[in-house]
């Protein structure tokens, strides 16, 4: 899915077209709708190109936004945009009417607390009838981690747990796009710095954690599942240097940090230091690699 455009995913989406090799979509389902929480996002908006491309029907896609008028686009393809915002619930009944399985995206604090935001979107999907919700939530529960970024996810798995629902989760680990600009500083400098007690992690590219959403929402199987989406290998600095000088063809220095120089601030903690076959599981493709993401996006290096 990922080496195609957009334009390419929406003409086989309106020519009915079934990308080849991939899953098989649910099963003859014309009852089954699909509901994508945040399809104006960018991990929206890669799942809804996913499930086009893997052959769902624009027709079975309920794609709700704040934005809706910024998925026009899929709207012309038949599928359905509406409005729904976590931040006024009384909007989210008629957002989510008649859809069956959901792809509930977890938000920013902008619509107050995490929990209590996703609730409501909860409460309403269970209230429309929704029979599964895959939440996207946070790799580092699965080694224990509760306090943090990780509380706010703990707590929206268990009212999902309470609610019902079929439930999935979909626990991501950091993104490998943040690595971006610490990969064109390298090559900018020609060196880097490995930092003091470094903890390598499994970043996962946003296009897998969309593709890994879309396998999910699309076949069958999934029900009361926990998935921990990592890329394919653990990587530091080392990594990201060598990945870089491959693209690039720029050697890059490494160098051992200063002992007595400040621990730099990182979300990457201990509980983000491993790695599974989910995404290759669920989607019949091997999850990307620091290398092959570097070299499609050798451009913003040099930039």
């Amino acid at each position: 899915m990922n080496q195609l455009t957009r334009r390419e995913v929406l003409e086989m989406a309106a020519a009915g077209v079934l990308v080849s090799g991939a899953a098989t979509a649910v099963m003859g389902a014309t009852d089954e709708r699909l509901i994508i929480s945040g399809a104006s996002g960018q991990l929206g908006g890669e799942a809804v190109k996913d499930l086009l491309a893997r052959g769902v029907a624009a027709k079975n896609l309920i794609l709700v936004s704040r934005t809706p008028d910024a998925l026009a686009q899929y709207a012309k393809l038949g599928a359905v945009t509406r409005f729904g915002d976590f931040a006024k619930p009384d909007s989210l009944a008629a957002a989510y009417a008649g859809g069956t399985r959901m792809l509930l995206i977890s938000i920013g604090n902008g619509a107050g607390p995490r929990p209590v935001a996703h609730g409501h979107a909860i409460d309403a999907a269970k209230g429309a009838g929704v029979k599964q919700i895959a939440y996207t939530s946070w790799l580092g529960i699965t080694k224990g981690d509760s306090q943090g970024i990780a509380a706010d996810h703990v707590a929206t798995e268990e009212l999902l747990r309470k609610s019902g629902v079929a439930y999935t989760f979909l626990r991501n680990s950091l993104y490998m796009e943040i690595l971006l600009p610490q990969a064109a500083k390298m090559v900018a400098d020609g060196k880097a710095t490995i930092p003091q007690g470094e903890v390598l992690v499994g970043y996962v590219t946003r296009g897998d954690c969309a593709a890994a959403a879309a396998a999910v929402l699309a076949t069958t199987g999934h029900d009361n599942k926990i998935y921990d989406i990592t890329g394919p290998a653990l990587i530091g600095v080392r990594e990201i240097a060598a990945a870089a000088t491959a693209a690039t063809g720029k050697a890059i220095a490494l160098a051992a940090a200063d002992p007595n120089a400040p621990a730099a601030r990182s979300f990457a903690g201990p509980s983000l230091a491993f790695t599974s076959t989910a995404v290759a599981d669920l989607t019949a493709r091997p999850a990307t690699s620091i290398k092959a993401f570097l070299a499609q996006n050798r451009a913003k290096l040099a930039s």
